[in-house]
């Protein structure tokens, strides 16, 4: 049994920001923040334990020394630890990219595949991000449109706003618009297939690496497919909502008002990522908590509480 937060590995890419570190208290003297893997166990970048019997080690390395009932009985099925959880600061637009599918990453790539959802923490104004495309079209018209550079002629940009969800299957094209914050829970997967890079430069000078002929063959040409809204549920104490539900994760959003009596029941291990608010998880441990930590329960945690005033995104397989 175990309550504890996690340290997340950190990414400069280039079109990060800086409120990660500077709004939401990231450990990170990058110059540029673009993301912090707040549930990781990838080896492009692990969380660390920190606190408690097992400070120090990997999540990766908790869950060899805790043994794999920690992920409880739904995880059983993947070989890999299922998810990864991200902060994604977009202060530039990131590329116009797409994500493979189980079967197409594990035969090509060698790690899982990619479907995801996002979560809008914050956004400026007029932001807005691109969502699969406005129509049909033929895998003709798109080797074209790529070629003769009039992709987003036909992709679907749609406006956002403070608290709005996105459910990307894998073969969605998508791109986060700048201007936007976002709480990404995903596949444990860091495949990513650029279609389109605003003609930008990575740090070496060079135009960053383009996958169109993967892209061409991953690609659903057509409009996305959103995950059905749903309602918001009052419980004493606080209120939650269904984000998505998938195969690989199930993420709820909760607006604790002074409590929330939660239990991790042996099914799957449970993640709080806090985005507003302060308090204290009690349970067998207790744990303190402000904006922007990150919270593992292990799946034999049983009963416990999250207290405070607060809103945090619910992660379980």
């Amino acid at each position: 049994m175990a309550i504890f937060k996690l340290k997340p590995a950190f990414k400069d890419y280039l079109w990060g920001g800086t409120r990660l570190r500077d709004e939401y208290g990231k450990d990170c003297d990058y110059d540029k923040v673009a993301e912090s893997w707040e549930l990781s166990c990838h080896k492009d970048g692990a969380s660390v334990v920190d606190g408690g019997e097992f400070s120090g080690l990997t999540l990766a390395e908790y869950i060899e020394k805790a043994g794999k009932e920690v992920l409880g009985t739904n995880c059983r099925r993947f070989e890999e630890f299922p998810i990864l959880i991200k902060l994604i600061d977009a202060k530039d637009n990131l590329s116009v990219q797409v994500h493979p599918d189980n079967e197409y990453a594990q035969r090509v790539e060698g790690e899982y595949g990619k479907t995801e959802m996002w979560y809008v923490v914050d956004c400026d104004e007029g932001a807005e991000l691109l969502y699969g495309f406005k129509h049909e079209i033929s895998k003709d018209e798109f080797a074209e449109r790529i070629a003769n550079n009039t992709l987003l002629e036909v992709t679907n940009n749609v406006p956002v706003h403070k608290g709005d969800v996105f459910f990307i299957r894998s073969g969605t094209l998508h791109a986060i618009g700048k201007g936007i914050l976002i709480a990404e829970i995903q596949q444990n997967s860091n495949t990513t297939y650029r279609i389109y890079d605003y003609g930008r430069v990575g740090k070496d000078g060079k135009p960053r690496e383009l996958h169109v002929e993967k892209a061409k063959d991953v690609t659903r040409l057509a409009p996305a497919q959103q995950y059905p809204d749903t309602p918001v549920e009052e419980h004493e104490g606080y209120s939650s909502k269904l984000m998505a539900s998938c195969e690989y994760f199930t993420t709820y959003v909760l607006d604790i008002k002074d409590k929330a009596e939660l239990k991790a029941d042996g099914s799957s291990f449970k993640h709080l990522l806090i985005l507003e608010g302060s308090g204290r998880v009690v349970g067998e441990d207790t744990v303190e908590f402000k904006k922007g930590d990150s919270i593992f329960i292990s799946a034999d945690a049983g009963s416990f509480t999250v207290e405070g005033s607060a809103k945090a995104v619910l992660s379980e397989v």
